[in-house]
């Protein structure tokens, strides 16, 4: 059994940054994730994807991200369960936490915080009847390294920023970028819209309009698909890659069985204290909570880790009175014997 003082159920760049908040207060972190690797969305869909509103980021990657956050943790030494989803959790006489994962690899602790994200996700998946036939042979509902697409033919469906942003990265990337949109307006950004009308100008991007894609080519891989248009009625376009990208349907999973009070596919929180659920000892931080005010961004979960570190510490010591000391002068000593702060002048006095 793997014994801790906060158990953290996601390993986005929420539950990323809590390790940190937790190390600095000294309390020892181990965290659930049900990907094969840390970081979440980030790593999972858009690794390559550009994100503008971190502070002190003008502009980072999203896989760069998760870089930078797992070398800020390491001296921290969080524990990780990758691959395995948070299945049970049980209240035991002690007052601490049974988390079993569908695995079966048991984790206890007295605090359990979910930083699950919008919790997992399914592909939206078009309906085309022989799509299934053709997932990975050609058929893929998220982009997790462009370099497969190296002079390649790529069709793309959507209308949406993941479409539009995949469309222009990959008009760069691939020999041949077709996207296919059943309307002719967007739901994207509009600096995206207008970018991809003029790589359609470029002759970079061919855009269908006013179609969909109803079939998909091939034996053993995607050769084509077979579009409808709206006027000019049946195109064959040749391919070597079929991607529909109409987005993710988020779920709760197990997680939603926990006796949580849940509102909208989100877990309330008390927002106005410590972002703590229903049941006292489990908080709730990141995207899969819900309050009054609420916003999805990653720079709300961190201040929320922030808050929600300062209440387990205060429930895991309870007798104990935490004063907070700001890194700038108690610097960062990690669990390994590292230590950073800043340098310390020595000052001579002057008779």
């Amino acid at each position: 059994m793997i014994k801790t003082d906060i158990l953290i159920i996601g390993a986005g760049p929420t539950g990323l940054f809590t390790v940190f908040e937790a190390g600095l207060l000294k309390l020892k972190t181990h965290l659930i994730d049900a990907l094969p690797q840390p970081g979440g969305q980030c790593s999972e869909i858009y690794p390559k994807k550009p994100i503008y509103d971190i502070p002190g980021f003008p502009e980072i990657l999203a896989g760069d991200l998760v870089k930078n956050l797992m070398e800020q943790i390491k001296p921290f030494e969080p524990g990780f369960t990758l691959g395995e989803r948070a299945e049970t959790i049980e209240k035991l006489e002690d007052d601490t936490f049974l988390v079993t994962t569908n695995k079966g690899t048991q984790h206890n602790a007295p605090v359990v915080a979910i930083a699950g994200g919008l919790g997992s996700f399914e592909p939206r998946k078009p309906p085309i009847p022989n799509i299934t036939d053709f997932e990975d042979k050609g058929v893929a509902y998220i982009i997790r390294d462009p370099e497969v697409y190296r002079d390649k033919r790529v069709v793309i469906a959507g209308g949406g920023d993941s479409a539009l942003d995949w469309t222009i990265f990959l008009a760069d990337v691939a020999s041949e970028v077709t996207l296919v949109h059943r309307r002719n307006e967007f739901r994207g950004a509009l600096d995206s819209v207008e970018r991809v009308a003029e790589l359609t100008k470029l002759g970079k991007v061919n855009l269908i309009t006013e179609a969909e894609v109803k079939e998909i080519k091939g034996t053993d891989h995607v050769t084509g698909v077979g579009i409808k248009h709206k006027t000019e009625g049946d195109i064959n376009v040749d391919t070597d890659y079929f991607i529909p990208l109409f987005g993710l349907s988020p779920k709760l999973g197990p997680i939603g069985n926990w006796g949580l009070e849940i509102e909208k596919n989100a877990i309330k929180v008390d927002n106005s204290y410590d972002y703590q659920t229903n049941i006292p000892g489990i908080y709730a931080i990141g995207d899969v909570n819900t309050y009054k005010g609420k916003l999805k961004l990653i720079l709300s979960g961190f201040h929320e880790a922030a808050i929600m570190c300062q209440s387990a510490y205060q429930r895991i010591f309870p007798d104990k009175k935490y004063v907070m000391k700001y890194t700038t002068v108690g610097g960062v000593e990690g669990f390994d014997g590292s230590k950073k702060e800043a340098k310390k002048e020595v000052v001579k006095a002057i008779m």
